[in-house]
């Protein structure tokens, strides 16, 4: 996920303070960055592949009040200057950066070229400072002149554009999340995200989809992009800390590791499509595909199961690592077992890695640990890239097997670059979702169930593994006890565990199964549970809604995360410590 940080306002120091708040970005991943700055009448920019630590900002430039700064993430085209952001127009009047994808980039490029326009990068981003400057042609309006420009994408994105002879600073997006924060005495920020301006203030307005804003520095203009509509925001504080934020200084790993989540995914997918589609022929030719994993990453698998069934309509096996080598009457040399493992050192999955070699069969790892045991003993590896996961509870490692499994699935069906954009735009909304508000929200639910003996979650579909993971979760960090069940099995013998005021997490998606879900949830309702609703969409079902992007495919994905937060909550009101929980280990070396 790339970085964006603007910023107009009376400080003089605004090159140092972009620099310094594109540095607090750098875990969201890039490989280049850049910042343009207005000095009098002119734009000066400066951009460079690499990291950004050790620039000292007050060395770019001398006092100016404007900036905008953005580190990249390659998608269109390579890791090199030309195309690292800001992207300027013809005649430099005019500078962008850029998160998301254009998708009719090329439609646009090519009726700009026809206009005259020369193209100096092979991003889609750089067709937006010539669009802007073809609209300007019409409209003397800077921001006029953007929001004509933005109503012409396709896809999502989020965009920060300045010009020569405006002292604004415009903004808009869809998709992909842009934060505006506001400081006393005057002084507007604008970023992807609050730590890169929370030294300085935690007073924030979230832009939605479909908005954009104009700053001035001294008053800002939120507004409808189709309609022209002003909007109304109200301001909300930042609770933590700027050191918080950026040291990454949470009170536990676990809610660090829940929030890392913001862009743990976008690195997830960040895959040589030539090395997916070498896995995707594996699966497709194999006779005989196992999935195997223990614990949360075993509940992966079992999500696999279905985004290989539905996705790419293959019929693939789970087992348990534990049970696995029961199988071994199946394996033969033409077999594939995909394993999956957080730290590649899970002694169940080397056993069944063991079964499946002895059997002549291959072995396909999913993991977080490069060098990890697993990782060594595999003919084939994909690496999640979810960085270190401490708490014993796994939270982003799981989301990163998701995207991982879910972009095979999308392969095998000739699809991974719609898997890679399913999953770009499930990491953005993941972003836009776990704000402060959201869990306020959830820790306000943990105080209302922290003294039930027991909680049930149901789903169906692919949120049935995730309502078995959700009480995976609630049972490690909580200590509640906790079950999951398939939807439809509850008249077969769960719902008979239901009393009055039961907690019952109803795990929900837009799809084709939502109305038997609900059924279901009706269902544990006259039996006097306290239904929670995880889903995109409220329903009288619901005693609680528990709001969640719909995500299509990668449904499972965001359903997954508020029940984190609501595992980790639940273990602070209930005085747990929800990094070291009781009896569990991060890593099961041993049977």
């Amino acid at each position: 996920m790339c970085g964006i940080f603007g910023y107009v306002g009376p400080r003089k120091d605004a090159v140092e303070m972009a620099v310094e708040g594109l540095k607090s970005l750098e875990y969201r991943g890039y490989d280049s960055w850049g910042v343009a700055w207005k000095e009098s009448q002119f734009l000066n920019v400066h951009k460079e592949t690499g990291k950004i630590s050790g620039i000292d900002g007050k060395t770019l430039a001398g006092e100016c009040s404007l900036v905008i700064g953005h580190t990249r993430w390659a998608t269109h085209g390579g890791v090199t200057v030309a195309n690292a952001h800001p992207h300027l127009n013809a005649d430099r009047t005019i500078a962008v950066v850029h998160n998301g994808i254009i998708e009719n980039y090329q439609e646009l490029r090519d009726e700009l070229k026809a206009k005259g326009h020369v193209f100096l990068s092979q991003t889609d981003s750089e067709i937006i400072p010539h669009l802007i400057d073809e609209e300007l042609k019409t409209t003397g309006d800077f921001a006029h002149a953007v929001r004509r420009t933005c109503l012409r994408f396709q896809g999502r994105y989020a965009i920060v554009a300045v010009h020569t002879k405006s002292e604004s600073i415009v903004a808009a997006r869809t998709g992909s999340p842009l934060i505006i924060g506001k400081e006393k005495g005057g002084g507007y920020f604008i970023a992807s995200d609050t730590p890169a301006f929370l030294k300085h203030t935690r007073t924030v307005q979230y832009l939605d989809d479909g908005e954009m804003a104009v700053t001035d520095g001294r008053s800002i203009l939120i507004s409808d992009i189709a309609t022209g509509e002003e909007r109304l925001k109200r301001e909300i504080e930042i609770r933590w800390t700027a050191d918080e934020a950026q040291k990454g200084d949470f009170a536990h790993f676990m809610i660090k590791e829940i929030m890392d989540q913001k862009e743990s995914v976008a690195r997830a997918v960040n895959q040589s499509d030539e090395e997916i589609l070498t896995l995707a022929d594996a699966i497709r030719n194999a006779k005989g595909t196992f999935l195997s994993g223990c614990g949360t990453a075993g509940m992966a698998c079992r999500a696999g199961e279905y985004f290989l069934s539905i996705v790419a309509h293959k019929h693939v096996n789970f087992a348990p690592a534990s049970e696995f080598k029961l199988f071994h009457g199946f394996l033969q040399p033409e077999s594939l077992l995909i394993v999956v493992s957080q730290s590649g050192e899970t002694a169940d999955v080397l056993e069944a890695m063991q079964v499946a070699k002895s059997a002549g069969a291959k072995v396909l790892s999913i993991v977080n640990v490069q060098g990890s045991s697993i990782d060594r003993a595999s003919d084939y590896t994909l690496r999640i890239n979810a960085g270190p996961e401490r708490a014993v509870a796994s939270t982003k490692a799981l989301t990163g097997q998701l995207a991982v499994l879910l972009l095979i699935a999308y392969a095998l069906d000739g699809g991974v670059a719609q898997g890679k954009k399913v999953l770009l735009e499930t990491a953005a909304q993941i972003n836009d979702m776990l704000n402060p508000r959201y869990v306020v929200f959830l820790k306000e639910i943990a105080e209302r169930i922290k003294d039930s003996k027991d909680l049930y979650i149901i789903g169906k579909g692919w949120n049935y593994p995730m309502a078995m993971e959700s009480a995976i979760k609630i049972q490690e960090v909580s200590n509640i006890h906790a079950e999951g069940f398939a939807a439809g099995e509850l008249k077969h013998g769960p719902i008979g565990l239901v009393e009055e005021g039961t907690p019952c997490i109803v795990l929900a998606g837009s799809d084709e199964v939502l109305p038997d879900i609900i059924s279901n949830a009706v269902q544990l309702k006259a039996r006097g549970g306290f239904i929670i609703g995880v889903s995109p969409v409220n329903n009288e079902a619901f005693d609680v809604w528990i709001k969640v992007p719909d995500a299509g495919t990668a449904q499972p994905i965001v359903n997954i995360i508020p029940v984190q937060v609501l595992a980790y909550e639940l273990a602070l009101a209930r005085g747990k410590d929800p990094d070291m929980p009781r009896n569990l280990a991060k890593s099961v070396t041993v049977k």
